[in-house]
């Protein structure tokens, strides 16, 4: 069949918003609903199981205006099922609908699932893990297989979301793994690289050991098989990453989920486009489908019944597996009011509910920039928080630019940008934005827009950067480099994130694009805790230091602007201030921030009066290093100092 979309006007399409869409299951019956006003049949097939065998039973569902429906009596919790449209004299694929909350292996049918089943004991007192402010977050990124896949992780449900429920797992060095390393750590929230049903790994055949990031979505509302003990089962799955959920919140971690609303794995044979062809995805102008994502589609959010499904789904995920937020994948391809509705709707449930995500797309879109979620947009947005790219840029070089250096590595002459990531990017009177990277103004509302980092799951880890620009460096120097980057991450006005294994100088063996690599590349290999066990002690304290200090998570641009003055005093690779007057209420009265990215010491003048030291080189203490009244103080080479006074600031 031809799959041409430009002749149709998709405005025109109606909009429905009365019951439930998909399965909505009862004890003695269950309804199901299928939104698509272009089929002009639609079966309804049930299974016994989630694959092979024959239908058990073929329903024509009825239509009710842009509804295709049916009723059935009886329990049929367990029952897999597909739908099949007519379109155009064509019968398209089976496939489960794009509601499915269930899945069978593979996510190849749907299946009927009384939801109440897989709740853990206590479920109903599972509590949310909302952060006050975002600022006072630290947000830890994390893929569910590379967790626990090393075979010394001490885990035994390895690559699987109960390998997040084991305590007291260790290493063969004796050391915390697991959840316990992440309670160690002080983390505040885990964010999880996509938990959806995606297209790639073969649930059927686990002995394949196939790997994949996730970001190919097939069904949106159901979790992924393959990190479930039993994905024949379709509600094993869900059972089991509730359990992940209620075990992280019982030690005070929220769990962010990695969502992908801005395309899919599939495009033609999508359960999306084999319900309603076209509707789901942006087309060109000659009708062929729009490619915004470079992954070969691109998701039309601006259509009211593509809105509606990504909100039903994301409240799908906060009601009933208790997410605390979500991240949105290129963010920049999804339109503004659907952000700001979505976030309209996470309000109605808790305002708390993180939200943040990619503020650009990988492609040119059809839908103007104007319209769309970008970064330069970001003060159109309504509480919702941008990754603050231009500060990863600036810390370990340009992700793009093979040996590219940033400040942590030896840079010189990019204070400004360094400067601009430690205020959140907001509007400071002492930068100058015409130094910027690649946006030459303050795009940041306030502190809690921006996330602030340096490494995540794409591109190098912040180890293999290093090495790269740095192919010489003995491992103690590129620590310390680490060590630098991490620590203007953890101390800037903002939201802090940290890729999973930073803290233990993880590395993917230089592979800048690890998606399908594989477990020797991807897995966190948790030898090099103990190998760089001072990197991750320093890690700990860094976290530490912000969770008890409020003035390095100021919450509005006008504490940052009141608080945070700039050193005047210019020193190449050297970026240094003062917060001033107990700021954000914190009971040091002031603090002194000195970064050094040389290879030797500095000498830094400093107002002549009493000053604790609280950090110099690798050593964190806040009950002080040693005191000393000067005007001058050393700073290591490539590490931060922090000085606190009761003094007056200069």
């Amino acid at each position: 069949m031809t799959w041409y979309f430009g002749h149709i006007d998709f405005s025109t399409y109606p909009h429905y918003n009365k019951k439930k869409l998909g399965v909505e299951y009862h004890n003695n019956y269950t309804d199901f609903r299928l939104w698509s006003s272009v089929a002009s049949q639609v079966k309804f097939r049930l299974y016994e199981t989630g694959i092979d065998k024959e239908p058990i039973e073929t329903i024509d569902l009825k239509k009710n205006g842009s509804i295709w429906e049916t009723s059935l009596r009886g329990d049929y919790h367990g029952t897999y099922y597909t739908v099949q449209c007519l379109f155009k004299d064509t019968w398209l694929d089976e496939v489960p609908d794009p509601y499915a909350f269930a899945v069978g292996v593979n996510g190849k049918r749907g299946m009927i699932c009384d939801l109440s089943r897989t709740n853990p004991a206590n479920w109903d007192s599972d509590k949310h893990v909302f952060p006050e402010h975002y600022s006072d977050m630290v947000i830890y990124e994390l893929h569910v297989r590379d967790f626990s896949i090393d075979r010394f992780s001490g885990i035994q449900n390895k690559g699987k979301f109960l390998g997040f429920t084991e305590e007291s797992t260790r290493s063969p060095e004796g050391l915390k793994t697991g959840i316990d390393h992440l309670v160690d750590m002080g983390i505040t929230h885990v964010q999880l690289l996509p938990i959806f049903d995606f297209h790639t790994v073969d649930e059927a055949h686990p002995e394949k050991n196939e790997y994949n990031w996730g970001y190919d979505p097939q069904n949106y509302n159901a979790p992924e098989g393959s990190y479930s003990t039993n994905p024949d089962d379709g509600a094993t799955r869900i059972a089991e990453l509730k359990q992940l959920i209620q075990t992280l919140h019982s030690k005070g971690i929220g769990v962010i989920m990695d969502v992908v609303y801005n395309h899919t794995g599939r495009t033609r044979h999508s359960c999306l486009n084999q319900t309603v062809p076209g509707y789901f995805y942006r087309q060109r102008s000659n009708g062929t489908f729009s490619n915004a994502s470079g992954c070969g589609n691109e998701i039309a959010s601006e259509r009211s019944m593509v809105r509606k499904y990504i909100i039903d789904s994301l409240k799908h995920w906060v009601n009933e597996y208790h997410m605390d937020g979500f991240r949105f994948d290129l963010m920049g391809i999804l339109d503004i009011d659907t952000m700001n509705a979505i976030r309209e709707e996470m309000n109605a449930i808790d305002p708390k509910i993180v939200l943040y995500g990619e503020g650009w797309a990988a492609a040119p879109s059809p839908l103007n920039e104007k319209h769309r979620a970008v970064k330069s947009n970001v003060p159109k947005l309504n509480n919702i928080a941008v990754f603050n790219d231009d500060f990863r840029d600036a810390m370990k070089g340009h992700w793009g630019i093979e040996g590219s250096i940033g400040f942590a590595s030896g840079q010189t002459l990019n204070e400004e940008s360094v400067k601009y990531g430690i205020v959140g990017a907001t509007d400071h009177p002492q930068i100058n934005y015409g130094y910027i990277n690649s946006i030459k103004w303050a795009w940041s509302m306030s502190p809690q827009q921006s996330i602030n980092y340096v490494a995540c799951h794409d591109n190098y880890t912040l180890y293999d950067q290093l090495k790269q620009s740095h192919p010489d460096a003995g491992l103690r120097h590129i620590s310390r480099m680490v060590c630098l980057a991490g620590s203007v991450v953890l101390t800037s006005q903002g939201i802090p994130f940290i890729h999973a294994g930073m803290e233990m100088m993880r590395t993917k063996q230089g592979d800048g694009n690890s998606y399908k690599s594989g477990d020797d590349i991807n897995m966190i290999d948790w030898s090099r805790k103990a190998m760089f066990s001072y990197v991750n002690e320093y890690f700990r304290k860094l976290i530490k230091l912000r969770k008890n200090h409020p003035a390095f998570r100021m919450t509005s641009t006008k504490q940052i602007q009141q608080h945070l003055r700039f050193s005047k005093h210019y020193l190449p690779g050297v970026v240094a201030y003062i917060l001033c007057n107990n700021a954000n209420g914190d009971n040091w009265k002031t603090i002194r921030v000195i970064f050094n990215n040389n290879a030797s010491p500095v000498a830094f003048p400093v107002k002549n009066q009493k000053w604790t030291e609280v950090a110099n080189g690798l050593a964190i203490d806040e009950n002080g290093l040693r005191t000393q009244e000067t005007h001058t103080v050393f700073v290591q080479p490539v590490s931060m100092m922090i000085l606190v006074s009761e003094g007056d600031v200069e």
